[in-house]
């Protein structure tokens, strides 16, 4: 069976606190891997908790820059607990950014930083438009 699981691949979050967000896959582990400490099939998946809000031309800078904000999040999730779309991200390396040190308490605030200034970067560069919608279902 080919593996499309890959890094990049943009997938909706089903279980939990960010059930129905978006998020890419950054680093996935298969239930043979040798990084794979957990029984199961799992990716470190990076996602948006709050989407920007819509914004007018007739809006001041600042109200613009205010909704323009996202809340990023990451987290390590089951196979089953998310589903893959056609969609895939490949102009942001969360490799760099998000790593098996990012889970340590002390490092989360700034890996989540680092996350919210890409994501906010490719959203107002206008690139992937569907990733930065909030999924109406």
């Amino acid at each position: 069976m080919p593996k499309f699981l890959k890094t990049g691949k943009v997938v909706i979050l089903l279980n939990g606190r960010f059930a129905g967000r978006k998020a890419v896959i950054v680093q996935n582990y298969d239930t043979g891997d040798k990084g794979n400490k957990y029984g199961y099939g799992n990716a470190i998946v990076a996602g948006i908790d709050k989407y920007p809000q819509r914004v007018a031309r007739s809006m001041a800078q600042k109200t613009i820059e205010k909704k323009s904000r996202v809340r990023p999040f990451f987290k390590r999730v089951n196979y089953t607990h998310f589903m893959p779309t056609r969609y895939s991200v490949t102009n942001i390396d969360f490799k760099k950014i998000v790593s098996e040190e990012s889970f340590q308490p002390e490092k989360r605030k700034a890996t989540n930083a680092a996350l919210r200034k890409e994501f906010e970067e490719k959203y107002i560069t206008g690139q992937n438009k569907w990733f930065f919608k909030k999924l109406r279902f």
